[in-house]
């Protein structure tokens, strides 16, 4: 039963990694790495604006709790901001700053006219009545209003926000202003202007990734083996794909617990059981395991998907795996991230995996704007096309510069961004080097 008061924890920081000075440290590194000026880091080291918003909500029992809600917008040289919106207790400004860094990054690998925008509401959506969740959607997108739009900043669905609260939000956008913009926000029900193939899309791409990974080392996807470590649209999308190429998913976690099948989980089935609200831990054709174990078992292919700061330097010691598929932001630490690639473990680093998600966004924001829509195996080509290119881009650019695939995909993202400002007239030839 819920309770008649509603209560956020203090600031989670996962560990104690502040995810907004680890992509600092990552722009700095790789911004050294292409023989960058310092000048460069300096004028993307911090999103150019950052709003925070105060959001009051009726609650059922007729109280008023007012949460706290963020928009980060990182940089938009490339085009408006593009980022998904999540609900979580660990939301804080920092988090919004680097998800809006890592969402430039992302699009510049990608090659998509868009910069990096990121939102959250400091909350556990779990606690709330589908009323109380509707209402606080709609006074977050009644407060951001003023920064954002289809060619300013154009939101999505991120952790614990899906296709029916983009409708809320968009429907309360367009009250305000008058009429239909469909463009305004992305992952919308299919009904009101979204488009085929985006719930599946982040998914999809991590699996994309990970075939190629898998040319790349030397591994049969066919027979071979993945855990992964969260099971929501992303991790679920992800196993069902794996399934599909032959891949034995033998253990898979959430919140609430992890489970284990040596001969492979019956992924349809459990991807159906949890589709009506259970937890892994009440599934009972498979073992329990505890979450700490699932990162020691011997696989070929671990996936994170669940939130930043989980595979550390205690975790990443006993990884006995050959490719990490970073299918959530920030999964890995810069410990951890060390110790993988010392053990020669094949990292495809979060702003590549999973990028798959906005670039089904941006497919869905140019349908919107030119009001014509594309089948769902158009979609998927396409998505196919951008994930290879960004892909092969990435371990070009390792191999040239003799990196890890985490650096490279900086540098990637990097290079792109500086050739704008240079188009832009934002930096002249001397600020460079």
């Amino acid at each position: 039963m819920k309770p008649t008061t509603y209560k956020v924890e203090a600031d989670i920081l996962t560990h104690d990694k502040n995810p907004y000075e680890m992509v600092k440290e990552l722009l700095k590194d790789s911004i050294s790495e292409l023989n960058l000026s310092e000048n460069i880091y300096h004028m993307i080291k911090k999103p150019m604006r950052v709003l925070e918003v105060s959001l009051p909500v009726r609650m059922d029992n007729g109280e008023i709790h007012n949460f706290t809600g963020f928009r980060s917008q990182h940089l938009d040289v490339l085009g408006p901001t593009k980022g998904g919106i999540r609900f979580h207790p660990g939301v804080h400004a920092d988090e919004v700053k680097a998800l809006s860094i890592w969402m430039s990054l992302k699009s510049a690998i990608l090659d998509l006219p868009l910069g990096g925008g990121k939102g959250g509401v400091k909350v556990d959506p779990s606690r709330l009545s589908e009323r109380e969740l509707e209402e606080l959607s709609r006074t977050y997108i009644r407060k951001i209003t003023p920064i954002i739009g289809p060619q300013k900043d154009i939101p999505a669905p991120d952790v614990n926000t899906n296709p029916t609260v983009m409708g809320w939000m968009i429907d309360e956008y367009d009250k305000l202003r008058g009429y239909n913009i469909p463009g305004m926000l992305t992952g919308k029900p299919l009904v009101i202007g979204g488009s085929h193939g985006r719930l599946e899309a982040t998914g999809r791409g991590v699996v994309i990734t990970i075939r190629e990974a898998a040319n790349v080392v030397g591994v049969q996807l066919n027979g071979a083996s993945a855990a992964l470590q969260g099971f929501g649209n992303v991790g679920s999308m992800t196993a069902k794909f794996l399934h599909q190429l032959g891949v034995k998913v033998v253990a898979v976690s959430d919140v609430n617990g992890a489970i284990y099948k040596k001969d492979g989980l019956p992924v349809p089935d459990l991807i159906e059981f949890t589709s009506r609200g259970k937890s892994i831990a009440e599934y009972r054709k498979a073992e329990p395991i505890r979450h700490e174990d699932l990162f020691r078992l011997p696989v070929d292919i671990f996936v994170p998907a669940a939130i930043e700061n989980q595979i550390t330097s205690e975790t990443a010691t006993h990884m006995q795996v050959k490719i990490v598929a970073e299918a959530a932001n920030g999964p890995t630490t810069p410990e951890g991230n060390r110790i993988l690639e010392n053990k020669g473990v094949f990292i495809i680093p979060d702003i590549l995996c999973n990028a798959g998600g906005v670039t089904v966004s941006y497919f869905e924001w140019v349908q919107n704007e030119m009001n014509y829509y594309w089948k769902e195996e158009e979609v998927n080509q396409k998505l196919e096309e951008r994930m290879v290119e960004g892909f092969y881009n990435v371990l070009k650019m390792r191999d040239q510069k003799r990196v890890h695939m985490r650096k490279a995909a900086y540098m990637v993202g990097l290079k792109r961004i500086v050739e704008a400002f240079k188009a832009r007239g934002w930096v002249k030839n001397h600020d460079l080097y």
